[in-house]
């Protein structure tokens, strides 16, 4: 099963940082070259231990959609999102959050498995996994932009 690791050093409070990575709005803004959008469960504002959000995108060309859900938190230090339905066998995104000395050190731990047995896995190792980091990479670029920036106040200060 595929792992991507990341490590994020972002110069900002660790709850702006916290509360964006959980942002529906911010992840919507974000995510617009694969036209995410949150149709059913928390669809704006932030999502909470236990909530759920079904997203439709458009990857590799197709719709599709993934309900996941936010089955552990601890603010704001820790949450993760697990995939309960979707196009992958499973997806387990945790999400770790450090005060370091003014900023924050955002660690994400991505661990997913495509269907498919064999021609899942082939598909992952070629193709998959270099995609989701590429993703996952972009995604925590622009948060530490926008929460290096004023532009977190858009999506927190409401």
């Amino acid at each position: 099963m595929p792992v991507i690791k990341l490590i994020t050093h972002i110069n900002a409070p660790v709850e702006r940082v916290f509360d964006l990575a959980r942002s529906i709005d911010f992840h919507q803004e974000t995510t617009k070259e694969t036209n995410e959008k949150a149709i059913a469960g928390v669809t704006t504002g932030l999502i909470g231990k236990g909530q759920q959000v079904t997203w439709r995108a458009k990857h590799f060309g197709i719709y599709q959609e993934l309900t996941s859900v936010i089955p552990e938190m601890d603010a704001p230090f820790f949450f993760e999102d697990r995939m309960l339905k979707g196009a992958f066998k499973s997806i387990r995104h945790q999400h770790f959050f450090e005060r370091k000395n003014e900023g924050t050190v955002m660690k994400d731990e991505f661990e997913f498995e495509a269907p498919f047995g064999i021609l899942g896995k082939a598909f992952c190792r070629l193709v998959l996994t270099a995609y989701l980091r590429k993703f996952i990479i972009e995604r925590n670029r622009l948060l530490k932009e926008a929460c290096e920036s004023g532009e977190w106040k858009k999506y927190l200060e409401k």
